[in-house]
């Protein structure tokens, strides 16, 4: 099992040898490692200022992979001995990747820091690899690379027998060594559509992971999270609200059939935008409500001048999964009283949350919330947070339906998640704000996020609210 990376000469990387910088690996040596089933070796086949090639030559053991299993175990055969697993690129080669180049794929370069966000000029080649040569393009080319993908003959000797089921595959982009590998290490399973080992809940933690920044907006997110979890429904609907936090920027082909490189999430520029109005409020405490699985509270704890932050939700899986997330059983105790995660609903007063003495919050956050929530709810829920949180800032961010003509995946007239009971035009988006700033004395700013297209708006719209001297 082959797989080699090469890098060439560029404004962004002057010496092509300074690829060892960023895998962590020297070019002089030759260094072996012990993965599953086998061994991992890496080596440069070529090292020049104006060419740096790695090679990473995965050695299995057909054998060894199922020493010790039970004789007895259903589906034992002759193919668990005879099979694809030494020649082809599946999950084996993915985890020796993740283990090899750990450090790389983490986007660390001690040495060098400077190049690990730079984009550079790559080659990927793997000389066999299942799935098929359109599912490869499929899942390639939305990410940038330029795919070429030739299938393999069952026989070169006898052409009548066809192609097989594998492709040779050479990767070509310009773009950060780290996302080139988190790419590899998500999609090389997901052309398998198998693992070699059990597919258990830690790895929609990895799938989410891994597809920060990129996965949110593929347009064939579905099919990779289903392949990747191994099709176990749990598994892949977490996976599908994990994803939807993580991007829901527009994609597809531009008009002369091109993919445009990934930009910067949505989701990350939506997460600046709220904290650079959270900064501006200069809050002493903050209530992320709809807080999710604590994507926000993160940021919001790093704070500076931030005292005290809650997260609130309806979902008290999400709660749980919010405080794994932000590692609050590893916490100190001062750091654990900063925060708070309280199972709550905005259609309902909680008393927690009451706006008057010290117990009132200087700002409330609803990022992507309110879209959530039936309409016919909304004077209630607008009440309860405006009137009897009573917060000094509320920043509420919602999709602009205006957009979703760019979206190509979305259907005419679709929303972009199944559990949104609206989507508002910056029309009705701007009078839902005045009239609430008018019944509970705010004054409201509104401003995008994300790119603004001149005839639909930006993706994400953002109202602002302060509360005047004279509110109650």
């Amino acid at each position: 099992m082959l797989l080699t990376i090469t890098a060439d000469q560029s404004e962004s990387l002057g010496d092509a040898s300074d690829l060892g910088h960023l895998l962590h690996k020297h070019p002089e040596r030759v260094q072996q490692f012990d993965v599953f089933g086998g061994s991992a070796t890496v080596f440069y086949p070529e090292v020049t200022p104006e060419r740096c090639s790695v090679a990473l030559v995965l050695e299995i053991d057909p054998i060894g992979l199922v020493r010790g299993r039970s004789r007895n175990r259903e589906g034992f055969s002759l193919a668990q001995y005879v099979n694809d697993r030494p020649y082809a690129a599946t999950s084996l080669l993915a985890v020796a990747l993740g283990k090899v180049f750990r450090t790389a794929l983490g986007a660390r370069c001690d040495a060098r820091p400077e190049l690990v966000e730079a984009a550079l000029p790559l080659t990927v080649e793997m000389p066999a690899v299942p799935g098929g040569a359109t599912l490869v393009e499929q899942l390639f080319a939305p990410l940038g690379w330029t795919v070429d993908a030739r299938p393999v003959p069952l026989d070169p000797t006898i052409p009548a027998w066809g192609d097989s089921t594998y492709s040779q595959v050479r990767l070509t982009g310009t773009l950060p060594l780290h996302a080139a590998l988190n790419h590899l290490y998500v999609l090389i399973p997901v052309l398998d559509n198998g693992k070699h080992y059990w597919v258990g809940p830690d790895e929609v933690e990895k799938l989410v992971r891994a597809g920060s920044g990129w996965l949110g907006s593929h347009p064939q997110r579905e099919l990779i999270s289903r392949r990747y979890l191994a099709h176990q429904r749990g598994m892949v609907d977490e996976a599908r609200t994990r994803l939807a936090e993580l991007d829901d920027s527009p994609t597809g082909a531009t008009e002369d059939g091109e993919f445009p490189a990934p930009a910067r999430p949505l989701v990350a520029q939506r997460h600046d935008a709220v904290l650079e109005q959270v900064e501006r409020a200069r809050p002493a405490s903050v209530v992320d409500l709809g807080c999710g699985q604590g994507a926000l509270l993160r940021r919001l704890l790093t704070m500076q001048g931030v005292q005290r932050v809650v997260g609130t939700e309806v979902s008290d899986h999400a709660l749980t999964v919010a405080a794994k997330r932000l590692h609050v059983d590893g916490m100190t105790e001062r750091q654990a009283d900063r925060l708070d995660l309280w199972l709550s609903s905005l259609q309902y007063q909680d008393d927690r949350l009451r706006g008057t003495g010290a117990k009132g919050f200087d700002v409330a956050v609803l990022m992507e919330v309110i879209e959530h929530i039936d309409a016919s709810r909304l004077p209630a829920v607008s009440g309860n947070i405006f009137g009897f949180m009573a917060p000094r800032v509320v920043v509420v961010t919602t999709p602009n339906a205006e957009h979703n003509v760019l979206y190509p995946q979305l259907a005419a007239g679709a929303m972009r998640h199944p559990d949104h009971r609206f989507e508002w035009t910056r029309q009705e988006f701007a009078t839902w704000c005045s009239g609430v700033g008018e019944r509970h004395d705010y004054t409201v700013e509104i401003l995008p996020i994300g790119s603004v297209d001149p005839d639909h708006g930006a993706p994400t719209q953002m109202a602002v609210f302060t509360r005047t001297d004279g509110a109650a």
